[in-house]
């Protein structure tokens, strides 16, 4: 009777150990698997905006700025040459203006109205300081 009632609580230890070990294996790769989801959802998103702003690129306007960027009119080049040998290449506020042509100033299809409004109001404003200077004289 001992080695019967031995062998019960033996095959009950080791049914408590297969379920237990059962539930933690469930629950880490369920946790794995939720992880691994909520990774991968976020990698589609990412691709997916990704994908959107690829397929929003204008080919020819990307070609003409490109194009525009190899040969800028010669005036714009003279200019830029002037404003790198020049110590006074400095705006009001002090930092120093990009000259045409360079890498920072190369309009992109996105920035390019901005850049346009930008240069009426410095015109404007060159205007308006020219009025002055020829009262002073």
């Amino acid at each position: 009777m001992d080695a019967t009632r031995t062998s019960q609580q033996l095959e009950e230890t080791i049914d408590n150990f297969e379920r237990s070990k059962m539930k933690d294996i469930k629950k880490i790769f369920t946790e794995f698997i939720t992880i691994e989801m909520a990774f991968h959802a976020k990698a589609l998103e990412v691709y997916t905006n990704a994908y959107q702003h690829i397929k929003d690129i204008d080919e020819d306007e990307d070609l003409e700025v490109f194009r525009s960027s190899l040969h800028p009119p010669e005036y714009l080049s003279r200019l830029g040459i002037v404003r790198a040998n020049s110590k006074s290449s400095f705006d009001k506020s002090g930092s120093t203006k990009p000259m045409p042509g360079s890498f920072q100033n190369q309009q992109t299809p996105n920035n390019r109205r901005k850049n346009q409004l930008e240069d009426e109001v410095d015109d404007e404003e060159e205007d308006g300081d020219d009025d002055d200077d020829d009262d002073e004289h």
